[in-house]
């Protein structure tokens, strides 16, 4: 009775293994397969005037040089405001709060706010930042509300982070007279740093692929200036220029285009964060 109760198990498990096994590398296979046709679609439309120039009317000739600064301008600009925020907030919520009912608020109303429709974002954005806070259209609206939509994922994955570190390291340190800061600074955020990368990752994917909350903040104008001038003015990012492109004017070969540019950023993204975790991801 027991050795057939125990071969059961064994074919289900079996079963069950190579089920889940058969999943993932279809899914593999239907994200490489979406990514190789689009790069196979769009790299031959690739040249040095098509990526390095601004886009003409008058000579009818396309550029997204604007378009690939606006991108990085405003995720270096949203980085630089939600990685702060995000972990100063997993680090209260784990570290410092004592009110129980307080960190389930903060965490459930973060819960929350990550599931609202990006499209939600970009009306609330434009009404709060454009219009209420005189910001008008402009990429600073659209730093704005992309820190907004991505603090909660931050904030959930430096905190995940941060419940790995073993509890031994830090009373270790506690044990030898260091302060909580001291412990938290030098002992809890390297330990944590492979977890704020993946948020990061998370965040830069989101912000680069968002299109709809950035359409009615930051606008879709092709202009070259520099850091400053730019979060003043309104400018596209490359998905919404994507997205200008096939949908209003129906420019499929430049939106396959700027497609394989997205998707090489952010294979790039990810192979910068993949190098930071291996260098600095390990306590010594």
């Amino acid at each position: 009775m027991l050795q057939t109760i125990s071969k059961k198990r064994k074919i289900q498990s079996m079963f069950f293994r190579n089920l889940m096994r058969i999943c993932g590398w279809g899914c593999a296979a239907i994200a490489f397969s979406i990514c190789a046709y689009i790069l196979v679609r769009g790299v031959g439309e690739l040249s040095f005037g098509f990526v390095f120039s601004k886009p003409s009317y008058i000579k009818e000739t396309i550029g997204i040089l604007p378009d690939l600064l606006n991108t990085i301008y405003l995720v270096v600009a949203a980085l630089a405001l939600v990685v702060p925020l995000g972990v100063g907030a997993a680090i209260y919520l784990c570290e410092y709060s004592r009110n129980a009912k307080m960190s389930a608020l903060i965490e459930h109303a973060a819960e929350i706010l990550s599931g609202i429709p990006s499209i939600i974002y970009g009306l609330v954005g434009m009404l709060f930042f454009c219009q209420f806070l005189g910001l008008k259209t402009s990429l600073a609206a659209g730093v704005l509300t992309m820190v907004i939509m991505n603090l909660p994922g931050m904030i959930r994955s430096a905190q995940e982070s941060l419940k790995t570190v073993p509890v031994s390291l830090k009373e270790g340190a506690y044990a030898l007279g260091a302060g909580k800061w001291k412990v938290i600074r030098s002992i809890v955020l390297p330990a944590c740093l492979p977890g704020v990368c993946t948020g990061m990752i998370l965040c830069c994917g989101r912000m680069v692929g968002e299109s709809a909350a950035l359409l009615f903040t930051a606008g879709f104008a092709h202009s070259i200036n520099g850091f400053v001038q730019a979060l003043q003015t309104s400018g596209a990012t490359l998905s919404v220029a994507l997205y200008v492109y096939a949908k209003e004017q129906g420019n499929f070969d430049a939106a396959f285009g700027i497609a394989a540019i997205l998707i090489i950023l952010v294979l790039a993204i990810n192979l910068l964060s993949g190098w930071i975790q291996k260098r600095f991801g390990t306590l010594d």
